[in-house]
Parts: structure tokens; C-alpha cells; sequence
């Protein structure tokens, strides 16, 4: 089930946050990820959240600021079972036009993205990382 995010719920979803960024981002150091976490809740709580809720556990969620989807992350264990395929359907009926950021070495996430029928639009360099991404783009 999709719902907005219960703050109550937010140690949850940074749990998540974290461990999956660490994971899929292993060409990023984990401190990157640690030093950042805090600033991360604090946006988060002003974000627009969904969550993907079996039996009150989350086990995916999705992050919005107007139309730009900040992150979606899916517990590792639940990945490939249709989490966030939901999370971004769901955000597609809300919205005509989504668009994200994703760094280039995360193959598996662009192939996701393009399968949702994102279209990459630009390529820059993220500041912070100084990891290239591209900036993709999804229009009804």
C-alpha cells in the first residue's frame, strides 16, 4: 500500500536511505553518505514522501519537491518484486511530468528509469561528488 509518509516513520525510511545508498553507490565512499544523513532528514520532513507500506514495515519509498524526484529507494530484499515500479506510477498519475537525476554508473537504476519510460535529457557533474549523471525526464 502507497501513503504518505508519518514522520512517526522517518527513522524507517532513513534506515533505508542509507544502507541502500552505501550499496548501490559503492563508488561513492560511505562517509559521503554519513556526513550527509542528517541534512538528508531535515529535507526530507519538508519533502513530499510516499512510502510503500506491507503490515506497517516500509519497504520502499519515494521523495518529491514539486515534480522532481529526489530518490526512490527499495529495501535490497524487496527490489525486483514491483516496489518501485508502484512508488513511481503512483507519483506518474499525480504529476504530467516527473524528472530526476541519476549518476551514470548506476546502470541498473537508469535501465529501471528507461523501462519507465524516462528520457535523458542533459548530462552534467554532480558538485559534491564529482560523479557525472544525467538528468531524465518523463512527460505524460
Amino acid at each position: 500500500m502507497i501513503e504518505e509518509l508519518n514522520k512517526k516513520d522517518i527513522n524507517q525510511i532513513m534506515d533505508i536511505w542509507l544502507k541502500e545508498n552505501k550499496r548501490t553507490h559503492n563508488y561513492i565512499s560511505e562517509e559521503y553518505w554519513d556526513n550527509h544523513f542528517e541534512d538528508v532528514k531535515k529535507e526530507i520532513l519538508k519533502a513530499e514522501i510516499y512510502v510503500y507500506k506491507e503490515k506497517e514495515e516500509i519497504y520502499g519509498f519515494i521523495g518529491l519537491s514539486s515534480t522532481y524526484i529526489a530518490g526512490i529507494f527499495v529495501k535490497k530484499e524487496k527490489q525486483s518484486m514491483g516496489i518501485g515500479r508502484k512508488l513511481i506510477q503512483y507519483c506518474k498519475s499525480k504529476y504530467p511530468e516527473l524528472m530526476l537525476s541519476v549518476y551514470e554508473k548506476n546502470e541498473r537504476a537508469i535501465a529501471f528509469y528507461e523501462i519507465e519510460e524516462f528520457k535523458i535529457v542533459k548530462e552534467e557533474i554532480d558538485k559534491t561528488t564529482n560523479e557525472k549523471e544525467y538528468v531524465m525526464v518523463w512527460k505524460k
